[in-house]
């Protein structure tokens, strides 16, 4: 007589598969035959990327910034209308999702230990990892939140979560549906259409955002920089540098790249509604790049017969790169002081002003001298 083997594998959560499932086929078989047979107006469109927006920025403004990375402060009002925004998204309570997020952080590609690791495949990191009780053991350790705990916004709508998702998710549609005189066409794209595009674009943050694109500050994980991907994750595309950077309240950096969070963030900071925002340290960004440089161009030329004597010059050029941008930051910080301070009046003559620029001129200079260095390198010895 035959044994039966027990399969290894973690029990499927249901519930978890049958939402997917069937928002998935609704959005895609539903939404297109009621739009062939009824139609859909202007409103339906304007309100379902408006409610894309708020899913969206309710979890990188919310969940990810505020709660989980505590990058900034945000008034009462702010943070009740990311919780409403958050059950909207249906991706679970603030509380549980930053629970997980710090422990992704933490343990981040490690296949035991990270919920979404990486490192177990694309599907598992965008979806799989919610299909199965992978760390059932884990679902209700709240122990690595106990300052969320503290936060009475949080904790209601923790306790109030079902009652909530259900309400806004029905009933922000339906309200539209009374208004629009087209109940069924509301739910359909405001309901079902926005929840699967609203979910699966946080996703690709897991999974997509792990594999596609730079590493220009660490290789010590696989999370990514790529601007492609901020487009369609509200500025979360510079994973790479949120990765090494991780309370800092912007993910991109740079005036130009598009990280629309960050500019909310720092809008609701100009009317008060946001305080105490973190940012990084100016010279540990630049030395973060500069050193990831160094160790890329370091391990192309290692092959070489005279690599040490090449390796030496290449670090040489880096220590002295590092050496500058440090004086410059400080020089930097002691004029900023001052000027706080209200010593100095006549900024554009004051002697710290001067070198100040001067200084920066000559960073700049060995900026673009470190990196064609780099590159001379790269192709001398490619």
């Amino acid at each position: 007589m035959s044994k039966v083997v027990k399969s290894s594998k973690p029990k499927i959560i249901w519930l978890n598969v049958s939402v997917f499932t069937l928002t998935t086929f609704i959005a895609i078989i539903g939404v297109p035959w009621y739009g062939l047979v009824y139609g859909y107006t202007a409103a339906h469109w304007v309100w379902t990327i408006l409610a894309i927006g708020f899913c969206g920025m309710s979890i990188t403004a919310g969940y990810h910034r505020l709660w989980s990375h505590k990058s900034y402060d945000a008034h009462p009002v702010i943070r009740f209308i990311f919780a409403i925004g958050g059950a909207f998204a249906v991706q679970n309570s603030a509380l549980h999702w930053s629970s997980d997020h710090r422990v992704h952080h933490r343990f981040v590609d490690d296949n035991d230990k990270d919920p979404y690791s990486a490192k177990r495949g694309f599907w598992y990191s965008h979806i799989g990892w919610m299909l199965r009780e992978y760390q059932a053991k884990r679902y209700n350790d709240y122990s690595n939140v106990k300052d969320l705990q503290r936060d009475s916004i949080v904790m209601w709508q923790h306790r109030n979560y079902l009652w909530l998702t259900l309400l806004v998710n029905f009933g922000v549609p339906i309200t539209l549906g009374i208004i629009y005189n087209d109940v069924a066409g509301m739910l359909l794209t405001v309901g079902f259409l926005r929840l699967v595009i609203s979910h699966h674009v946080t996703f690709f943050i897991n999974s997509l955002a792990h594999i596609w694109g730079k590493q220009p500050y660490t290789d010590e994980n696989t999370a990514r920089d790529n601007g492609v991907i901020a487009l369609f994750t509200y500025g979360e595309g510079y994973h790479n540098f949120h990765h090494y950077f991780q309370n800092d309240y912007r993910n991109g950096i740079r005036w130009w790249q598009f990280d629309p969070t960050k500019w909310l963030i720092k809008s609701l900071s100009w009317l008060g509604l946001a305080t105490n925002l973190k940012k990084s340290d100016d010279v540990k960004i630049e030395q973060a790049k500069a050193q990831m440089l160094l160790k890329q161009t370091t391990h192309k030329l290692s092959h070489l017969p005279h690599a040490d004597e090449v390796i030496a010059k290449l670090k040489a050029e880096y220590e002295g790169y590092c050496a500058k941008l440090t004086d410059y930051y400080r020089l930097r910080r002691e004029w900023l002081l001052a000027q706080r301070k209200q010593i100095i009046e006549n900024c554009e003559h004051h002697e710290l002003y001067q070198q100040m620029l001067k200084l920066k001129q000559s960073v700049m200079e060995q900026r673009k001298q470190w990196k064609r260095f780099n590159k001379q390198l790269k192709v001398q010895y490619a």
